[in-house]
């Protein structure tokens, strides 16, 4: 604007563009692709030059932009994290499965032997045959495992393959459940965010496992360095998605027949001849499963204790409770995790209790992480509990035979033990509690100590 106190902005180009010093023609194309032309108002050929477009250039942009592969989400493909450890010799792997770790586990499942592949009863058990392997190969194992069962490892990692005992390595590959920041259910929060301090608190280097090939290979080739040097065991956490998916092919030997009964089914005929029983249920499925069936049919949810965490120890929960009480007590637990304490069956038997019921629902599969195999088909529960001392050992398999064993558990003085052999699998759809650990701990304790029945000490 003629007259202004600031200088107008074609002027303010036309000295920018003397100071570049730059020869400047017209009719070129600009960086942008337009052609630059005279313009009325401007004398020289810079001024020309910094005009503004007045087309577009009538040819393609020859321009190839590079893809922006770094923000595109990636998998570790099981079968090369296998390889991987396959070229460092291990061939020989046991754990106790985890739902982080399910498409790895499922392609070990498939394409190692069975004499070199156990599904553990638990995570300790898993760690020293692990060990037996290398005093007798020289060879690293592998150890698979959810950070919950960390706890089930430490006796064996500190008393038998530390540096300052035997000095035995292995390779410790655990689902990291709960990790910061991420959401995750109650019992896998603390765990979650305690398991790298507890793995250097044991002296057990770790490392994060990549979800990238290149990645892998570089932490793999760190770990295995490590292990031969130094003759220790050594961590790689898993986070939630870093295995691209793959599916179990090999089928687990299951049960089936006529007339038999899913596992919510067999809770609710539980719930039908025990209805005012307290009910200690394992952790998985079950515990969701009987917290939905309260719902459903309009029930308090007081009478159930939903142990969430503590895999194996519902059977001890329920003796706890029982040796406190006078009316009948009852313990629903599976088949894998009955497997991982199964010593409980012996103090159980030891305490000979009258009120103390022990409902096995046994399905054969860790149904909760992926459906491998327990090993429970050819297992004789009745004739363990028999032989540890239980008053009586039953065995049910259809409906019919389902609900004339409960009816005859609830008229046996305990302690007696029931097995109901299932089929496996739950619904699609089954939710989780809605209500905290805390408010199911204090309804429970509510419904105990508002009855008669309490022990005095």
């Amino acid at each position: 604007m003629r007259g202004a106190r600031f200088m107008s902005w074609q002027r303010w180009v036309r000295c920018h563009a003397a100071l570049a010093k730059r020869p400047l023609r017209t009719r070129q194309f600009n960086r942008c692709g337009w052609r630059v032309s005279s313009v009325h108002g401007f004398s020289s050929d810079a001024d020309a030059e910094l005009a503004m477009p007045t087309e577009p250039r009538n040819q393609a942009d020859v321009r190839i932009y590079r893809p922006m592969t770094e923000t595109v989400r990636t998998y570790l493909n099981p079968a090369h994290f296998f390889m991987l450890l396959r070229a460092h010799g291990t061939e020989f792997f046991a754990g106790v499965p985890d739902s982080l770790l399910k498409d790895i586990c499922a392609y070990i499942t498939d394409n190692v032997k069975q004499s070199q592949h156990v599904i553990a009863a638990n995570e300790g058990t898993a760690l020293a045959m692990a060990a037996g392997h290398h005093l007798a190969t020289g060879k690293i194992a592998c150890v698979y495992l959810q950070n919950s069962g960390l706890g089930n490892t430490i006796n064996p990692l500190l008393s038998l393959c530390s540096q300052k005992v035997y000095a035995i390595p292995a390779l410790l590959l655990i689902g990291w459940r709960g990790e910061p920041g991420k959401k995750d259910e109650p019992q896998h929060l603390l765990q979650g965010a305690m398991t790298p301090t507890m793995l250097q608190h044991m002296g057990v280097p770790y490392e994060i496992l990549p979800d990238y090939a290149e990645g892998a290979f570089e932490v793999i080739t760190k770990a295995y360095a490590h292990m031969e040097k130094e003759k220790e065991p050594f961590a790689l956490l898993v986070k939630k998605e870093t295995f691209e998916k793959y599916r179990l092919s090999s089928q687990a030997e299951v049960f089936s027949g006529e007339n038999m009964l899913h596992r919510e089914e067999i809770l609710e005929e539980i719930i039908e001849h025990f209805p005012s029983s307290p009910l200690v249920t394992t952790t998985g499925f079950t515990s969701r499963e009987m917290f939905e069936l309260r719902v459903q049919k309009g029930q308090a949810h007081g009478h159930d204790f939903l142990t969430v965490g503590s895999m194996g120890h519902c059977s001890s929960i329920a003796l706890g409770v029982a040796l406190s009480r006078s009316q009948d007590v009852l313990c629903i637990d599976g088949d894998g995790a009955a497997l991982m304490h199964m010593g409980s069956f012996a103090t159980i038997a030891k305490c000979r209790l009258k009120n103390f019921k022990h409902v096995l629902i046994n399905n054969a599969v860790h149904d909760s992480v992926g459906g491998q195999p327990t090993g429970s088909v050819q297992i004789d529960f009745p004739g363990i509990a028999k032989a540890c001392g239980y008053q009586e050992a039953l065995r049910a398999r259809t409906g019919d035979e389902v609900r004339v064993s409960l009816e005859k558990l609830k008229e046996t003085l305990g302690p007696c033990f029931l097995e109901i052999q299932a089929l496996p699998g739950a619904r699609a759809d089954l939710g989780r509690p809605t209500t905290s650990t805390h408010q199911n701990k204090d309804a429970f304790m509510t419904q105990l100590q508002g009855k008669e029945g309490i022990l005095s000490s």
